[in-house]
């Protein structure tokens, strides 16, 4: 399905951004699930100034480390996947001033030298951003921001083997990889990422691979820029629609209702991480 948008700049809704947060392990797909949005709406070769749909990740909101901490972090011994690794602060503020319509400067990260560059990304209003990252559910604060959260959820050796591939293209050795991931990645996958998991509006099983979720999303989001934002801020997705819909396709089923309330969407398949 393609979708693209036919709204003139004078016609762009007079709102601030449509906030929708986008969580799930690491390397399970979550970055590859928004740039696929993001060319379905046809928005990949529109200039940044002019995107009505913006990405930003939370890897660029690492905190600048210490000489020690960088010394740890050069040997696999840094933990990035806890909370604390994270400037929940800055992520806060910077998020806070895209909901208000402000361009915001956004920090770079090197994942070779483990440090935050002097570049920064102009991210310029957009009438939708994906804010996507391993823990942008876990701090409260900016849990509450999201209009709409969703969770790409992967297999755990699939999601292994990717971090494993991405990581030895960083110039890391197989051996630093498995044991930063058995002893940093893979317990705090379970305790702090995971469990944000029952906050969500809807599950994404197989990410990429699964475009009924992705299709129908982008359906959605493009009534939004079409100026249908009113009847979501309303529903705020526990109105049944995007879940209805995709029940309907057969290839996606309820599972239970989570401690929210909402219904999430689950696959019969899906084996626990």
């Amino acid at each position: 399905m393609e979708a693209f948008l036919s709204l003139d700049d004078a016609d762009r809704p007079r709102h601030g951004p449509f906030l929708i947060g986008v969580g799930g392990g690491t390397a399970s797909g979550k970055s590859t699930v928004c740039a696929k949005i993001v060319e379905l709406l046809g928005q990949n070769k529109v200039d940044h100034r002019q995107r009505k749909v913006a990405i930003i990740s939370q890897d660029s909101f690492y905190k600048v480390l210490t000489p020690e901490q960088k010394a740890k972090a050069l040997r696999g011994q840094y933990n990035f996947d806890h909370p604390e690794a994270f400037d929940n602060d800055l992520m806060y503020k910077t998020l806070k001033d895209i909901v208000e319509g402000r361009v915001v400067d956004v920090p770079t990260y090197d994942f070779v030298t483990h440090s935050r560059m002097d570049d920064k990304i102009t991210v310029y209003p957009a009438d939708v951003v994906l804010f996507e990252g391993i823990l942008v559910f876990y701090p409260q604060a900016v849990r509450d921001m999201f209009h709409m959260k969703l969770f790409v959820d992967t297999d755990s050796d699939v999601r292994l083997s990717r971090r494993v591939l991405r990581d030895m293209k960083r110039g890391r050795d197989l051996e630093q990889i498995l044991t930063q991931y058995t002893t940093f990645v893979k317990p705090a996958f379970e305790e702090f990422c995971l469990p944000t998991k029952k906050y969500v509006d809807v599950i994404i099983p197989r990410g990429v691979d699964n475009m009924v979720a992705i299709n129908l999303i982008v359906q959605h989001i493009q009534d939004i820029l079409n100026g249908d934002l009113c009847k979501w801020q309303r529903s705020s997705l526990n109105g049944r629609s995007l879940k209805r819909a995709m029940s309907e396709q057969g290839e996606l089923q309820f599972g239970a209702a989570n401690p929210s309330g909402k219904r999430v969407l689950l696959e019969p398949s899906c084996r626990p991480h």
